[in-house]
């Protein structure tokens, strides 16, 4: 009998103006237990920050991105999906068992079970969550110096104020997703002014 090799995977920025979306596969292992493993968004940064740490020391782990590009190309539900396949690809192992935070199901090689509110149920889907999170935060602080002047190192691409105000004084940049509405319209009132 093969051994089975379960992993949680989940997605962090589907929801923000900028940025790539980023996911994460997680294989836990019994012999090496993560305690305090939660749904990323009930964690404080700080605590992410350490779980994720233990998380890349005691698991296999994956990490996949679509670009913005692709967002804007095949929608940001597609685009997540991408990102889950190419992250379960970077698994040192691969599984034959998927627990996939949500109700969509990326076209995976092995089983795949979607749990709607997985990363507050299921450790492996929880540790998948914290390490797209911090790998995606992580992520945007560092294009924030490429880009000036938007608070991509405060905001990390979501729609705040401060990145509406932003959008309105200079336009979308490169990492903004143009398929999104508040970006499109700045897009088009930039060009009309």
């Amino acid at each position: 009998m093969t051994e089975e090799i379960v992993c949680g995977i989940d997605e962090a920025g589907r929801g923000p103006w900028a940025g790539p979306v980023v996911a994460a596969a997680v294989v836990l292992s019994a012999a090496r237990p993560i305690a305090g493993l939660a749904d990323s968004k009930q964690l404080s940064p700080r605590r992410r920050q350490q779980l994720c740490g233990e998380i890349l020391r005691r698991a296999l782990v994956g990490i996949g991105e679509a670009s913005v590009e692709e967002i804007d190309r095949l929608n940001i539900l597609q685009a997540s999906l991408l990102a889950m396949v190419r992250a379960v690809a970077r698994l040192p192992r691969a599984p034959t068992l998927a627990l996939v935070d949500g109700n969509r199901a990326p076209p995976l090689a092995c089983a795949v079970r979607t749990i709607v509110s997985g990363d507050a149920k299921e450790p492996a889907i929880s540790a998948a969550s914290i390490v797209a999170k911090v790998s995606r935060d992580g992520l945007l602080r560092q294009l924030a110096g490429r880009y000036p002047g938007y608070g991509f190192e405060r905001h990390l691409g979501y729609g705040t104020p401060e990145h509406a105000a932003a959008l309105g004084r200079l336009g979308p940049c490169a990492l903004h997703r143009t398929s999104f509405g508040p970006v499109r319209r700045s897009r088009e009132q930039s060009v009309n002014s």
